[in-house]
């Protein structure tokens, strides 16, 4: 499983995700769930995947081979050279589609799971910052300025802090944090979801990645920051009123 979070704000775009899929308790492996493309000051764009995963590998490889057909074939449609976010992501979900009944009988014989989702960020010059939440069956819905975020995965445990304290108007920097913030809480709650993770910020109008970190299990930041929260809530219950 894996958890993955991407929160739209009017000043940018904040991405978080784990490394971990598992198969069994016994088969465990790290794969990143992050996929970036970026043309400074053209154009930046990341896909965050979820699910079966080798759909969402089928995706990503069938992406890559658009960009390396595009080299041959300039009038080759990619997801580097469509018109809007808005086609880059049709393209993601006609690929998702097409990927997904190649494979599907042969993995519904062997009764394998094909459900897969992907998250779908970025702005091309001369567009606006947009997020999209594609399914497995091709369709997709936006993040709106009532739904600034989106999480695919074992979102239930990080869920309740970003309903609390993100809106549009949130700092890049608070929703760094409160992503953060979301992903420890599913660590310690869900064993499918693991470190490393992978961290993006994407200003607004800024058309490449201020930042890409891989958070290591041994970070410190990381780690100072699991403490800092751990205490804040500890304090907090035991100051409730006593009601009952």
């Amino acid at each position: 499983m894996t958890y993955c979070v991407a929160i739209k704000l009017e000043t940018g775009l904040v991405l978080l995700s784990d490394t971990r899929t598992n198969a069994g308790l016994d088969n465990i492996s790290r794969y990143g769930k992050m996929h970036i493309w970026e043309q400074p000051g053209n154009r930046a764009i990341a896909l965050l995947t979820s699910g079966n995963l080798s759909i969402t590998q089928g995706v990503v490889t069938r992406l890559e081979k658009q960009l390396e057909l595009e080299k041959v074939d300039p009038e080759t449609e990619t997801i580097m050279n469509a018109d809007s976010m808005f086609r880059v992501t049709q393209i993601v979900g006609e690929i998702m589609r097409e990927v997904q009944e190649r494979h599907r009988d042969g993995m519904q014989a062997q009764g394998a799971t094909f459900d897969a989702t992907v998250l779908v960020a970025g702005q091309r010059k001369g567009g606006a910052l947009r997020l999209f939440l594609v399914y497995s069956a091709g369709n997709f819905i936006e993040a709106s300025t009532d739904t600034p975020f989106f999480q695919i995965g074992e979102h239930k445990y990080g869920k309740p802090i970003l309903d609390r304290v993100i809106t549009s108007r949130t700092p890049l920097e608070k929703a760094k944090l409160a992503a953060c913030v979301s992903m420890d809480s599913t660590l310690r709650s869900n064993l499918s979801v693991g470190m490393p993770l992978d961290l993006a910020i994407l200003e607004h109008d800024a058309l490449a990645f201020s930042e890409r970190r891989r958070i290591e299990p041994d970070d410190g930041d990381f780690a100072a920051l699991s403490e800092a929260w751990s205490k804040a809530l500890n304090s907090a219950f035991h100051d409730l009123p006593h009601l009952l």
